[in-house]
């Protein structure tokens, strides 16, 4: 049975693969970025919990992190266009489907990355803040 941990960035993962851009977990940047831009969801550290006593529970701010790419004449656009579509999916769901007691994106921070001999990159990583409480802090 997988932890709460994982099932968590599982429901993110699968409310990131419904957006129209390609989204991975964990994975490396691949040779193309698809048209509709890429998004790689990194697992993130959860962080020192906050502990209370009476159940015992550990409260994290685990902090995931989201690659967004966009290649292409129009990258500027597009690259607004996906991040946010990224809002939008975790507006729709702060607490994905009752798992987390709060989800919050941070802003990113756009780089533009030359590549030889085709167009250029525009990347960000989109910190994503998860906000949940767990018995044990290794379940």
């Amino acid at each position: 049975m997988p932890t709460l941990r994982e099932t968590i960035l599982t429901a993110l993962h699968m409310r990131l693969s419904a957006l129209t851009a390609t989204a991975l977990r964990g994975e490396v940047l691949p040779e193309r970025v698809p048209a509709a831009g890429l998004l790689i969801l990194r697992d993130g550290e959860p962080g020192e919990p906050e502990v209370t006593l009476s159940p015992l529970t550990y409260h994290y701010q685990h902090r995931a992190e989201i690659e967004a790419v966009v290649q292409g004449a129009a990258r500027d656009a597009a690259f607004d266009t996906l991040c946010a579509s990224i809002g939008t999916a975790l507006v729709a769901d702060r607490t994905l489907g009752g798992l987390c007691d709060w989800v919050e994106a941070e802003a990113p921070q756009p780089v533009d990355l030359p590549v030889d001999g085709a167009a250029s990159l525009k990347a960000a990583v989109i910190p994503v803040i998860l906000h949940y409480s767990a018995s044990d802090p290794l379940g």
